[in-house]
């Protein structure tokens, strides 16, 4: 595994190898979706310093967690040597700091508990042992680094980062680990010897997302036709059943989240957390609030403010490429005959689907859509805008809205095709009227700049000079770019 060179993650890879030189004791957290490639990540930049490591067992009472435990400290730093299993979690992290002793003279070593949310089950104190041994020994060891591994972000923010017992302020070090960019995509594939064009990348991408575990079903020598029909509609693919086991991993009781996953996937365009409670009948309080921040911290949805709003106005959209792929195409098909995906990605079906995942595309690569038009050094805020007016054919919506500081807007529409995009005379006046709607409702004098972001570029013609101020095609998303958290 620590042969294999990884893409991407430089910041990440610097932070983790940062840790090993600061002289002081740390506490790391490193969180992201399931497959996301956390694990791999802490192997390959601190294997040769980890002295410790355990991986928690999902589903299992305190018993069976803590034999584990024992005889993995016994494998690893006792010789070999069977140690009693301990009678808790206080007797059993105050045995690992004695084992743990005999590492810490010479240079800094790691201790690394992945999965750590399933290592906390009823009743075992588990968290509360873990806040003693870091308060009473382990923050005291300038020689130790310790990580915290998870996929169940919202369980590792909100009892670890948010922490607000023994571990208040305590940590160190913080990795909320994202999916890859297309450009990180790219180059994942290609050290696979998979080599694709940038609009079959795209196609895999909005099957699959940025997930590198799952981008690894790709083979050399196969179309994104090919790889999305082996790993997604065979009965043995890697993806068939992967979106029942996603959730139910991430979550304990996971029908509250099927349901608001399900009610989003339906609605392109997103709800608000009003419209996710009545269609899933939920109720209006902490609870909803907390299943959203769930969802959200783990990377299924994203909630997006509308310009001019508030926070508590945002609207909620499924952005999870391979839960909307799962729910739109594989589950209607899931009893199709050989070729399913070859026949379903040339249907009206999968055109219309197409154009909203590129959108969801777009808005996941804004650094990208900058730096295509020159303003990365400018500070600017994102958002979407639907029109106040109640009429389909008065009202508008805008797909990305980017506000600024330099007394301009850029108005993005964004479009998916096969070839490039040509504007007829309705489309143009379309596009006019959106503009018009919105300097008359947001009340702007700033400049407005129609944006169009299409997979392969405009074809230029009477409709669309003097409307369309800046166009961006797909092969100026594949740039790199630093992501944030």
């Amino acid at each position: 595994m620590t042969n294999i060179s990884i893409i991407g993650r430089m910041e990440e890879k610097a932070l983790l190898e940062g840790i090993l030189a600061n002289g002081i004791a740390d506490l790391a957290v490193v969180y992201g979706r399931r497959r996301i490639g956390k694990t791999f990540l802490i192997h390959n930049c601190l294997q040769k310093h980890i002295s410790f490591e355990y991986s928690g067992i999902q589903n299992v009472d305190t018993s069976v967690q803590l034999t584990g435990y024992c005889q993995a400290l016994a494998k690893q730093l006792n010789n070999n040597i069977d140690l009693p299993v301990t009678v808790d979690w206080f007797a059993a992290f105050d045995l690992t700091a004695k084992l743990m002793q005999k590492k810490l003279r010479r240079k800094k070593t790691v201790l690394f508990l992945d999965e750590f949310p399933w290592m906390q089950t009823p009743k075992s104190n588990f968290l509360a042992a873990f806040e003693q041994f870091w308060n009473t020994w382990a923050s005291r060891q300038n020689n130790l680094a310790i990580i915290l591994c998870g996929s169940a972000a919202s369980w590792m923010i909100q009892n670890v980062v948010r922490n607000k017992g023994g571990l208040h302020n305590r940590i160190t070090q913080k990795i909320a680990l994202q999916p890859f960019t297309l450009y990180e995509t790219e180059a994942f594939l290609k050290s696979r010897n998979v080599q694709l064009n940038r609009y079959q990348v795209t196609q895999l991408y909005m099957a699959f997302g940025g997930v590198p575990h799952y981008l690894n079903q790709a083979s050399a020598g196969q179309s994104a036709v090919q790889i999305i029909e082996k790993a997604c509609f065979a009965k043995s693919g890697f993806l068939y059943n992967e979106f029942t086991d996603l959730y139910k991993a991430l979550f304990d009781a996971a029908d509250r989240h099927f349901k608001v996953i399900r009610a989003l996937a339906a609605k392109p365009m997103g709800l608000s957390r009003n419209e996710i409670i009545s269609v899933c009948k939920l109720q209006s309080g902490g609870s909803t609030t907390n299943l959203l921040e769930e969802l959200s911290a783990s990377g299924f949805i994203t909630p997006y403010i509308p310009m001019g709003k508030k926070m508590k106005d945002s609207i909620y959209k499924l952005t999870d490429e391979y839960s909307i792929f799962y729910l739109k195409f594989m589950e209607p098909n899931r009893g199709g005959s050989k070729g399913t995906w070859a026949r379903l990605s040339d249907t009206p079906a999968w055109k219309s689907w197409s154009g909203f995942a590129f959108e969801s595309i777009c808005s996941k690569h804004i650094p990208a859509v900058k730096i295509a038009l020159g303003i990365n050094g400018i500070y600017s805020e994102t958002s979407i805008w639907k029109s106040n007016r109640n009429s389909s054919s008065d009202g508008a919506q805008i797909d990305l809205v980017i506000n600024r500081r330099d007394n301009c807007i850029n108005l993005c529409e964004i479009k998916f095709y096969e070839n490039k995009f040509s504007l007829d005379r309705k489309y143009a006046a379309a596009l006019q009227q959106k503009k018009n709607i919105f300097r008359l409702e947001t009340k702007t004098n700033k400049h407005l700049f129609i944006t169009l972001i299409t997979n392969m570029g405009i074809q230029p013609d009477e409709n669309s000079i003097g409307l369309i101020d800046q166009y961006i095609s797909l092969v100026q998303l594949f740039v790199p770019w630093q992501k944030e958290g």
